[in-house]
């Protein structure tokens, strides 16, 4: 009886610990989430000039925005609840599609669109005729025909783009090189086996936006370019959801009504809130804001370049990392020994990976200088330097994720592959891969949504806090978003501290927290195909 009184007592005493360390945890996540989001609160009242506003605005504002919006949930609710994932939808894409349409202004602002317009008619359009032609005859050497037919075509594209006679309009080549591929991806998903529709869909896009490049500079007074690239990403998008929706059940009119209450509920709070409130609020961070340089005045001051330097340094990072961490994952996994000496040096080589996964990102920007800079002779603080410094900084983050991914794929799946005569490559290709790509995409964009934040690499090579003109190659000067609102938050004036940095934070997050977004439902959607 005492040696069972004594392990119940001991067991009661570990069932306590354990009780009070699962309380302490929980407790700590909770106040560090609290603090968290108590921060980033009061960096949006910052940002967005909240403080400006009267009482009187907010009760306005929350009038005339909630009311319309909770009439038309409950609308759904109560008589077409199955429709509540259209509404949703429906209204995410018109922003998302503004998102995407800010992304190609930027993208083509920087490089100009006649020089898309050579390379991807030499090179980039017979590859994908090329992939069509061999593997509608299922050849499996369809990519490599397809590689080396781009490659070839991409080289001579150096020399047709400084040979061309008469440069066209960039409307017309935004439309060759946009929205008649969006057009073709349309009518193969929409009307697969019709030909005949099939051209009748791309002819209609391309029409649209031909239309598009006259319509948009006499409504709303923008170039003709920016109106083509408004109607891919954002209008063409639209009108082919709601035509999808449309087309498989015409009673769901009222789940694609979603974005229009959103503007409606908007509008209406605005104008209540600044009919009953004596003031509004004073945003810093507008289109101004994202559209313009560095300023010493506040009120004219933006982040336009060093958001186009993070576009440049994330997509190198993001090339870089994806084709050496994955393939370095493969070799460790697939080709490399796991017994005798090749096998101890395969475990030292892992145990050092994922230690360099935890240094700090300083020594990376050390290091970053030391290789790139001082031994290659890179120069300091230009596009690709920065680049390939974040590049190692993650590295080791994507490799440990992919090894994860391919090691979830069960051992029976391979030999299966292996039983049916495919060869080791075949099984990695067409077995071990496409079931590991929801890992392997998802550890490649948090590990770059890590890098678009860093900021102590960037200082370390040199780059510059402050530039007044984006990148043109990726030998320019290069700034970073990060860096930018590092400058302002120690800026001698208060303007710049108080309320220029907390727009630049807010736009850091945003663009943080929709890769994580992107990661999230690449991970859903390929687990679903898989």
């Amino acid at each position: 009886m005492d040696e069972q009184s004594t392990d119940s007592a001991f067991a009661g005493v570990s069932r306590l610990r354990g009780q009070v360390f699962a309380a302490l945890a929980k407790g700590a996540s909770w106040l560090g989430i609290l603090v968290l989001a108590w921060l980033l609160f009061m960096v949006v009242v910052d940002a967005f000039g909240l403080p400006a506003a009267s009482v009187g605005w907010y009760l306005g504002a929350a009038v005339g925005f909630g009311v319309p919006l909770l009439a038309y949930g409950a609308y759904i609710r109560r008589t077409r609840p199955e429709l509540g994932w259209i509404a949703v939808r429906s209204t995410i894409i018109p922003p998302g599609g503004l998102v995407l349409a800010g992304a190609l202004f930027i993208l083509f602002l920087v490089f100009e669109p006649v020089h898309w317009l050579t390379y991807y008619t030499v090179g980039v359009l017979p590859a994908v005729a090329v992939y069509g032609h061999f593997a509608s005859r299922e050849d499996t050497r369809a990519p490599l025909f397809a590689t080396a037919v781009g490659v070839i075509g991409l080289g001579l594209g150096v020399f047709v783009d400084a040979a061309l006679p008469v440069k066209p309009m960039p409307w017309a080549s935004l439309v060759w090189v946009l929205v008649v591929p969006a057009g073709a991806i349309i009518a193969w998903r929409e009307a697969t086996g019709d030909r005949r529709r099939q051209a009748t869909i791309v002819g209609l896009t391309a029409l649209g936006g031909v239309l598009a490049s006259f319509v948009g500079p006499a409504t709303i007074g923008v170039t003709p370019d920016t109106s083509v690239i408004l109607y891919v990403a954002a209008v063409l998008p639209v009108g082919w959801y709601y035509g999808h929706v449309l087309a498989a059940d015409r009673s769901a009119w009222p789940g694609l009504l979603a974005p229009g209450v959103a503007l409606l509920a908007i509008g209406l709070g605005i104008t209540l809130g600044d009919t009953i409130g004596a003031t509004g609020p004073d945003p810093v961070l507008d289109w101004q804001f994202l559209t313009s340089a560095p300023s010493t005045i506040p009120a004219n001051a933006g982040l336009f370049p060093a958001m186009v330097g993070s576009v440049f340094i994330i997509t190198i990072v993001a090339l870089v990392s994806f084709v050496v961490g994955v393939g370095a994952a493969i070799y460790l996994e697939e080709y490399a020994p796991q017994t005798g000496l090749g096998g101890t040096i395969t475990r030292i080589i892992r145990v050092n990976i994922s230690n360099l996964a935890g240094v700090p990102s300083v020594v990376y920007g050390l290091l970053g200088l030391g290789l790139f800079v001082n031994l290659i002779g890179m120069g300091m603080g230009i596009v690709l330097v920065a680049g390939l410094t974040l590049s190692l900084l993650i590295l080791p983050i994507v490799i440990i994720s992919a090894q994860e991914a391919i090691r979830s794929v069960p051992e029976e799946v391979r030999q299966a592959s292996y039983g049916m005569g495919a060869t080791r490559w075949q099984t990695i290709r067409n077995v071990v891969l496409p079931r590991a790509v929801p890992g392997v995409l998802t550890g490649t964009i948090l590990a770059l949504s890590r890098a678009i934040g860093e900021t102590a690499p960037l200082l370390m090579i040199g780059a510059a806090t402050t530039v007044f003109r984006p990148p043109t190659g990726f030998a320019s000067q290069v700034s970073a978003m990060p860096l930018q609102v590092f400058y302002w938050s120690f800026h001698q004036k208060s303007a710049f501290r108080e309320l220029i940095a907390p727009a630049g934070v807010v736009t850091l997050l945003v663009v943080m927290l929709s890769m994580n977004v992107l990661a999230i439902y690449l991970r859903n959607r390929y687990e679903q195909q898989t």
